[in-house]
């Protein structure tokens, strides 16, 4: 009975703080009509409600008269919580105090209180100014125009002060959307392809590099356009293989948030994917004493700076963290540490559920996977690699799915599925070439998997791990073609075929010598 319409109101109430639900109460008692206000019980059957049911709502208020126009107070209550939730984060972040300043400037200038207008117009400009809100500085300029041309003092020195700020207003904005637009495009780039193979990825992400180069002028970076340059840089050199250069334009970041600490508490998203970036990079970099610092600033963060947390946030602190965690930790080959993490991720993903974004799901399933696998428990590896495998949402992201086939093989490899294995040799080498992601090492993984399902000398295997072992190795001296080995070590793995070592063993073993 229920739509997606009717659902919206349960989703309202049911994203509300305590905080905010009990604001809301406070404003709605005001309005209350005889003993009861309708919208307060219906604001607390539906916030009781876990899934929406209309059904079930009709009959526990059978009689009621609200009913018989029920879309009509629906809509009403919708509203109502909007205005609460407007009143309550008035001024919960500069741009809304500046919007706030804005209204109180436009009900002043409609009762012809022009000096009063004024006065708040300029201390909506003084706050816009200290804040790099050039946006709404474009807006706060248009209203002081229509001030001069209400009150008859227009002279020359303030038409070309007008027209001087507008351009710059203007300028600083438009840069901003250009930076916005270029970042855009390498990250769908880059979500899409992952990290560069081939010549031809790279000159796609040189392309936009080039474009943001044309459009770089020094005196227009503020602190967004500041923060973007940077951003747009350490992707551009991540999807390249350039770690270092990634790090150091990560690290050029963090600076500026850390000297605006009040942006941090206002965009407390931005700077904690900027803390995971690099947290990520490092450990790719064997920076590991910069990784626990990075990793113990972003546990700081909600105690360190004032935050208002909202469930977005909350979902990014548990898939960034955990994502991040399971990375040091496989990196030393601390399995243990590592598997008590499995169940805090486990009742994440049930209590987000579609919330966490596919790629991000993803990632934990395949570092699950990675962890049971390096541990030895085949079928518990081949469970979270299928989780992955069963995300319809998931077709674009080519780099996770690639890396999921190829480790998938060699679950069943490990498994000894042999009926199995040759069908899911061709199903994959189908994949790779349908998605033209049949590079140098696929080729010779999948060649190398091939040989080996096919032979049962014990002689013969050892040469062929011997050869796969040493083409990785020559493989990883080309950056383009060593970003296979980051999602897996399969490098490790082959190595500890040949030596006849526990895979885990080995990890650890170079963990310590990198250190």
């Amino acid at each position: 009975m229920s739509t997606k319409v009717n659902e919206a109101l349960h989703e309202l109430i049911k994203y509300l703080s305590k905080s905010e639900k009990r604001y809301f109460k406070i404003i709605s008692s005001r309005h209350t009509i005889g003993d009861e206000n309708n919208y307060i019980l219906l604001f607390d059957y539906l916030d009781k409600q876990a899934v929406y049911d209309e059904e079930a709502l009709f009959k526990f208020f059978e009689g009621e008269a609200f009913l018989n126009k029920f879309s009509v107070t629906k809509k009403r209550l919708y509203d109502h919580i909007l205005n609460a939730l407007d009143a309550f984060h008035a001024t919960s972040s500069i741009d809304a105090q500046i919007y706030k300043m804005l209204h109180g400037a436009e009900i002043l200038y409609n009762k012809s209180l022009y000096e009063q207008c004024r006065r708040q117009l300029r201390s909506a400009e003084k706050l816009a100014l200290k804040h790099d809100k050039f946006n709404l500085l474009s807006e706060i300029s248009h209203k002081q125009k229509m001030l001069v041309e209400s009150t008859g003092t227009l002279d020359s020195d303030e038409v070309e002060r007008i027209l001087e700020n507008d351009l710059l207003f203007h300028e600083k904005s438009l840069t901003y959307d250009k930076f916005w637009n270029l970042k855009s495009k390498l990250f769908v780039l880059l979500i899409s392809k992952g990290i560069s193979r081939t010549p031809s990825d790279l000159v796609q992400f040189k392309e936009i590099i080039d474009a943001l180069l044309k459009t770089k002028k020094k005196h227009e970076l503020y602190f967004d356009t500041d923060y973007l340059y940077n951003h747009i840089y350490s992707a551009y050199h991540f999807a390249i293989g350039e770690f270092a250069e990634c790090y150091s334009y990560l690290l050029k970041n963090i600076d500026l948030f850390e000297d605006h600490p009040s942006v941090i508490e206002e965009q407390p998203n931005r700077y904690f994917s900027i803390l995971t970036n690099a947290i990520f990079v490092s450990t790719r970099l064997n920076l590991h004493v910069e990784s626990q610092a990075l990793l113990r600033k972003l546990k700081e963060m909600p105690v360190k700076y004032t935050l208002t947390t909202n469930e977005d946030l909350q979902i990014k602190l548990f898939s960034s963290t955990n994502s991040v965690e399971l990375t040091i930790l496989t990196l030393k080959g601390e399995l243990k540490e590592a598997l008590k993490l499995i169940p805090i991720i486990e009742e994440g993903m049930r209590l987000y559920g579609d919330k966490i974004t596919p790629n991000r799901k993803a990632f934990l399933n395949f570092k699950i996977a990675t962890i049971y696998f390096i541990q030895g428990d085949m079928h518990a590896a081949l469970k979270w690699i299928n989780h992955i495998f069963n995300e319809s949402n998931l077709d674009k992201q080519e780099d996770i799915l690639s890396f999921s086939q190829l480790l998938n093989l060699l679950i069943h490899f490990e498994m000894k599925n042999e009926d199995l294995l040759p069908y899911a040799l061709k199903s994959t080498q189908r994949f790779l070439k349908s998605r033209n992601r049949l590079y140098d090492f696929e080729t010779i993984f999948l060649k190398f998997l091939n040989k080996i399902t096919k032979t049962k000398d014990f002689f013969k295997q050892e040469t062929l791990f011997e050869e796969l072992y040493h083409e990785i190795a020559h493989l990883q001296e080309d950056h383009l073609q060593s970003v296979a080995l980051e999602y897996f070590d399969f490098m490790c793995w082959a190595e500890a075929k040949i030596k006849h070592k526990p895979f885990q063993e080995l990890i650890q073993l170079r963990y310590k010598s990198v250190k």
